[in-house]
């Protein structure tokens, strides 16, 4: 692949990386977003994040935040298919916000990105709360990506107070040992506040990413969903969306 863009900021190494109309962006050899104009899906841990959003109708999901940017992959799906009125991005990098806004296409009307701690920023928030909510906070550790902060009750409970009462919150797990170990399973009331909660993998990495729905769903409707939406849908052969879903609860 190609280096289009390279630099040192802040004590971290950032490159963008091209190969055909591809881009990926890498910071200190993570890899953390991917676009290709052509394809907005991209057969990885980014389709992920957004799948969860097809329980719902688009004109239920209004208002969304996602926490930690990158590259943005997820914005376009959501802006491609849901259209929601509203997208919140918070992001630590300054650097990787303008990058995403000149390599990544990262520019919609409905989209505002803010330059920030992402804890420290919802700790403060004291707006209306939100129909989505995607955790996807990471940061870079001898080459490794690791969770920006764990998944206890306090952080589950952060979270569920900016969540509207049918809302849906995401949230990425290095791998299904961190996601067993996260306070879902420990702590009673986290449980409680979600109906429906589904695990999500694929072939091309090991993240558990996790869906916890405020409201009764069943797989099925997943299904019929992705179906819906020529680009979505896994019975064509076309389709770049490659994914696993095991309901939790």
């Amino acid at each position: 692949m190609a280096i289009v863009f390279e630099k040192h900021h802040q004590g971290r190494h950032y490159q963008v990386r091209s190969a055909g109309r591809s881009r990926r962006l890498y910071t200190d050899g993570v890899f953390h977003s991917q676009f290709n104009p052509a394809h907005v899906l991209t057969g990885s841990v980014w389709d992920l994040l957004f799948l969860p959003s097809q329980f719902y109708q688009p004109e239920e999901i209004k208002r969304v935040l996602v926490l930690g940017v990158g590259g943005g992959a997820v914005i376009h799906m959501l802006n491609r298919f849901m259209k929601p009125e509203q997208i919140l991005g918070i992001e630590l990098s300054d650097l990787h916000i303008r990058l995403a806004r000149k390599f990544f296409d990262l520019r919609y009307d409905n989209l505002e990105l803010v330059h920030a701690n992402a804890i420290d920023w919802i700790i403060d928030y004291q707006g209306e709360p939100f129909d989505l909510i995607i955790d996807d906070l990471y940061f870079e550790a001898d080459g490794e990506p690791q969770r920006a902060i764990a998944a206890d009750a306090s952080w589950f409970d952060l979270l569920m107070e900016h969540l509207t009462e049918q809302g849906a919150l995401v949230m990425n797990f290095v791998n299904y040992r961190e996601w067993r170990d996260s306070a879902y399973f420990s702590d009673e009331f986290v449980a409680e506040n979600f109906a429906s909660v589904y695990q999500f993998a694929t072939p091309t990495c090991h993240n558990a990413v996790v869906g916890f729905l405020r409201k009764q769903t069943e797989t099925k409707q997943l299904r019929q969903s992705l179906k819906q939406t020529s680009e979505l849908n896994p019975e064509r052969a076309a389709c770049r969306l490659r994914y696993a879903v095991k309901k939790i609860a």
